[in-house]
């Protein structure tokens, strides 16, 4: 049985856990019905944006595996500076369980690596 979410910033850093998806993402408008196997849509005034698999996607998602409370603060701007500071973009999207990380397909492993030191840190 899941513990439930976790809300302190130190415990959702040191049970990130991420893990590299191994296909390939790309963010892509769509003027019609949505595709079925969209990973998300976001609607917003401009458009329909969906994230999908695509074999050419510039994007890699990683998934950080802590079921961290949709209300806990700072795990976003934790990891989004850590890789700021390396130069590698970063697209967060949250799910009720877990946040993925969208970042450049050609910076996945160091973007892995650095997340992966994170939580390593954080949990001493």
């Amino acid at each position: 049985m899941s513990a439930g979410p976790v809300s302190d910033l130190a415990g959702m850093l040191a049970g990130m856990a991420p893990v590299l998806d191994a296909r390939r993402w790309e963010f892509a408008l769509i003027t019609g019905d949505p595709p079925a196997d969209a990973f998300a849509l976001i609607r917003e005034d401009e458009g329909l944006t969906a994230i999908v698999a695509d074999a050419d996607g510039a994007f890699a998602r990683i998934a950080l595996m802590v079921h961290s409370a949709l209300d806990g603060v700072g795990l976003t701007a934790a990891v989004a500076t850590a890789l700021a500071a390396a130069g590698i973009a970063c697209n967060v999207v949250a799910g009720f369980h877990h946040d993925h990380l969208f970042v450049p397909w050609e910076r996945r492993g160091e973007a892995l690596a650095i997340l992966s030191d994170i939580s390593a840190r954080a949990a001493g």
